[in-house]
């Protein structure tokens, strides 16, 4: 296992992520998992034996219950480790239980602490742009919970890249703790963010946390073209994230054959690929079970070739959008060509 920075910070944490979107599956979350106490106990055990340091949860995964099965089982352990979680969802019927309003924050972080038995979030997230509070509001509040020691640093999620910069320059503006990572979605199969994302991360030297790494399930190598499937797969109950699944089908072929060659799952390869991107940081990975946890956790032994990468890229690659292609045209001549030397 490698450890990262996390965007300019000190810290530390594993190129995979331990996600517990899985845990308790209560309400809505009950199509993405059902993983009870002494089963979370069990993965977790095998997450950190694997040497995983981060952990990430939200407080609506399964109404805070992942949150509360999480800190029992860390337990003692809790300060070995990096746990982020999140804020913004709809954590009641109140007028103001839901976005990233000073009070709804403020009213979060406290019910996050209590049901993760700590004193301290390393990583606290908001967890998606919202367009009723000012995002002044909402980074003052944030700055206000790193000063006062309840929360380490700030991060964000599911943000377009003007939203990203706005609050990236407000904090700078005044003085504010600044996000230092985004969580989002990414994949071989949905490389959107290359076009916007990637290139602001990479300038603002922030760390990139993926979610849903093998689209919804989608990449795991258990579906194919003709509609066959496991029907008790997450993809077949929850067709989440949005997937062109014929141009998805085309990579898949690709990385079944490679996975052939290196003797290894198709989730494997699409974990992989992911953690040869030098803009990724830490990709979140998640486990019904402790043989869907191992399968995952050995993604970082499969290394691939320049070839295999360019087989990857070129069956994936997005297809040219302005103003990309010509940024891209217009920096080819940007340096003078080398003159050519006189034969003698």
């Amino acid at each position: 296992m490698e450890y990262k920075r996390l965007g300019n910070t000190g810290l530390l944490v594993s190129e995979l992520c331990f996600g517990t979107m899985t845990f308790a599956g209560k309400g809505f979350w009950k199509a993405i998992g059902e993983v009870p106490q002494q089963a979370a106990n069990n993965l977790v055990d095998r997450a950190l034996d694997a040497g995983v340091n981060f952990f990430d949860t939200a407080n609506v995964y399964s109404e805070g219950e992942a949150e509360k099965l999480l800190g029992k089982a860390l337990g003692k352990r809790r300060q070995d480790v990096v746990v982020a979680t999140k804020v913004r969802g709809r954590t009641g019927p109140g007028a103001n239980e839901v976005g990233l309003s000073r009070g709804h924050i403020m009213q979060a972080v406290e019910a996050s602490l209590t049901r993760l038995d700590t004193d301290y979030i390393d990583l606290y997230q908001i967890h998606g742009y919202d367009p009723v509070t000012p995002l002044e509001e909402t980074l003052r509040a944030l700055d206000d919970l790193v000063r006062s020691g309840k929360v380490r640093y700030i991060g964000c999620s599911n943000l377009a890249a003007w939203q990203l910069m706005k609050a990236r320059g407000i904090s700078e503006n005044n003085g504010l703790h600044r996000f230092e990572t985004l969580q989002a979605y990414y994949t071989i199969a949905g490389r959107d963010l290359e076009r916007e994302l990637a290139p602001l991360l990479q300038d603002q030297g922030m760390g990139l946390l993926v979610w849903s790494p093998l689209a919804g399930g989608l990449l795991s190598g258990k579906f194919y073209r003709e509609g066959e499937g496991p029907d008790d797969a997450r993809r077949a109950n929850f067709d989440f994230p949005p997937v062109d699944k014929e141009r998805a089908f085309d990579i898949l072929d690709v990385m079944r054959e490679i996975a052939d060659d290196h003797t290894v799952s198709v989730a494997q390869i699409a974990l992989s690929w992911l953690l040869h991107q030098p803009v990724v940081t830490s990709v979140i990975i998640g486990a019904k079970n402790e043989e869907q946890l191992a399968d995952d956790l050995a993604a970082p032994e499969v290394s691939l070739s320049d070839q295999e990468l360019a087989r990857l890229d070129e069956v994936s690659a997005l297809p040219p959008e302005y103003p990309g292609w010509m940024l891209q045209r217009q920096a080819r001549n940007r340096y003078p060509e080398p003159e050519e030397e006189e034969e003698e």
